[in-house]
């Protein structure tokens, strides 16, 4: 295949930056691991996490259309019995927007359809980056793997973008990049480790659905790890990591947790609860709906990537053990307020990622390898302590706007929670660009960032603002005959670019109202 732009991985960077390469009317092939686009919002389970001013602004205009094609789906296909506004067809805690992932899917498939149709856009799924060629400051052509004939595809690009989870590109591309967590002294960040840690990676964690069907009897097989996970206690745990007690994500104190509503205790039901039957008319008579994405089913023993083959796998399958293992503690030994114990009302719903174990297609990747980037994001950019403003540092080749705390999982290096300030921030083109290439442009969750901002940027909406500015980057690369540096930077040439973002709808600075 000959195209513009490759892009490794159809997350929502990836997705994003086709939908914005495409529209400027390049050829783009994505090649995904899965048979799913849409990342972390689809074959990882995660409905989106969001900040409090996201239906107003803080997005791209992109974004707001995928969302309000979510939300559409619903009252187009399903009798909604509720006025709320704006709808939240799950009314989870964690987002305005709480939805099952094959809605996703559908809206995504809906918006890349048309450059689907006409040819722009080849989309290999269930495809693995197995070789690339690279030839001093340029990748020439990518090799993929079709894991169901084991054909290989070679692709020749103009561009490369890397919008995998885990920064598949870089090691197959001799690229540096950075792993972990860096050391203080490298940094200057106030809570960087004293020495770096290639092996402090943020927690995976593999999704569940399930769904609440009163008075029936739906216990899974006990899962072959029941036993090591039930008596299994992290020392920085306060309790069995099958409990309901965990460290509250902020203050690190022991938190009571409960799975329904109760007089005390944070109830996990509703936090990303997906299908709320009590705003659709229900004549099928589907229960409620929740994802587990818990603290308790953040595996940490082990990564998933920079570890062998054999290592990889013996990751996945204790963490698939660790949520299932949850499962069904919950459904045979949790105590439930009138005394008794389990739920066995609570019903793996396998359908929701269509898989046989029910688990979701890929595991939730919050940390990937980093480029080494023009400019690299630090705590300092974005904390309150260092800036004075109601927003993070101005950058003069802003690219967008994104908010949300400084939030660590449990790490695979031994640390607890790290949940901090950050101020709303904005995106530097500089942390999109790697010194070294001048045909690669970062996607998605591997942009210069440190460990420590990695927490901040990582989110939906970031995510996909990034993958869009990337997509709007090659075209204007390409219509202009410059590389990613010459447009940063020549200031005419950046603001000429910085226009085209407006004019498509990325906000590239927060609101004047934002500041009042």
């Amino acid at each position: 295949m000959n195209v513009d732009v490759m892009i490794i991985g159809g997350g929502l960077g990836g997705v994003a930056a086709a939908i914005s390469a495409c529209e400027k009317g390049l050829r783009v092939c994505i090649s995904e691991p899965t048979d799913w686009i849409g990342g972390q919002v689809t074959s990882q389970g995660v409905p989106p996490d969001e900040h409090k001013w996201i239906e107003a602004y803080g997005r791209t205009k992109r974004y707001h259309n995928y969302r309000e094609k979510v939300r559409s789906i619903y009252t187009e296909i399903l009798e909604v019995t509720t006025d709320q506004q704006p709808f939240n067809p799950g009314n989870g805690l964690v987002s305005a927007i709480c939805h099952d992932p094959r809605v996703s899917v559908q809206a995504l498939n809906e918006m890349v359809l048309p450059y689907y149709l006409t040819g722009l856009l080849t989309i290999l799924r269930r495809t693995d980056l197995v070789e690339v060629d690279r030839q001093d400051r340029r990748i020439n052509r990518v090799m993929v793997k079709h894991k169901d004939s084991s054909k290989i595809t070679e692709i020749v690009a103009a561009y490369v973008i890397d919008a995998s989870e885990t920064g598949e590109l870089l090691p197959l591309a001799n690229m540096h990049y950075i792993v972990g967590a860096e050391a203080r002294k490298d940094t200057g960040e106030m809570h960087a480790l004293e020495d770096a840690n290639p092996k402090d990676i943020q927690a995976f964690t593999y999704v569940l659905g399930m769904e609440y069907r009163e008075g029936e009897n739906h216990t899974i097989a006990k899962p072959e790890m029941y036993e090591f996970w039930k008596e299994f206690k992290p020392d920085f745990w306060p309790d069995n990591y099958l409990s309901f007690y965990a460290p509250h994500p902020h203050t690190r104190e022991k938190r009571k947790y409960t799975l329904f509503q109760e007089k005390e205790g944070f109830p996990l039901w509703n936090y990303r609860r997906i299908y709320d039957k009590a705003s659709f008319s229900n004549k099928w008579g589907a229960g409620d709906i929740t994802l587990m994405n818990w603290p308790m089913n953040d595996y940490f023993l082990g990564n998933v990537y920079e570890v062998s083959d054999q290592e990889r796998a013996k990751h996945e399958y204790q963490a698939k053990q660790l949520s299932l293992s949850l499962l069904y503690w919950m459904q045979t030994e949790l105590e439930r307020p009138d005394g008794g114990r389990g739920y066995p009302e609570l019903m793996l719903r396998k359908d929701i990622f269509e898989t046989e174990d029910g688990l979701a297609k890929y595991p939730y990747i919050r940390e990937s390898r980093r480029i080494m980037a023009e400019y690299t994001i630090t705590e300092s950019d974005v904390s309150p302590h260092s800036q004075q403003s109601k927003t993070g540092v101005k950058y003069k080749d802003s690219v967008g706007i994104g908010s949300y705390s400084i939030d660590l999982h449990p790490s695979i290096g031994g640390r607890n929670y790290l949940d901090i300030p950050a101020l709303p921030f904005h995106i530097p083109l500089g942390a999109l660009i790697p010194k070294e290439m001048d045909n690669v442009l970062a996607g998605s969750k591997n942009i210069g960032t440190t460990h420590i901002t990695n927490g901040c940027y990582r989110l939906h909406p970031v995510e996909w603002n990034i993958g869009e500015s990337a997509g709007e980057l090659v075209a204007f690369c390409l219509k202009h005959d410059k590389t990613p540096r010459e447009v940063r930077e020549d200031m005419q040439l950046l603001r000429a670019f910085q226009e085209q973002l407006v004019q498509v709808g990325i906000e590239i600075e927060w609101p004047a109202d934002f500041y009042k």
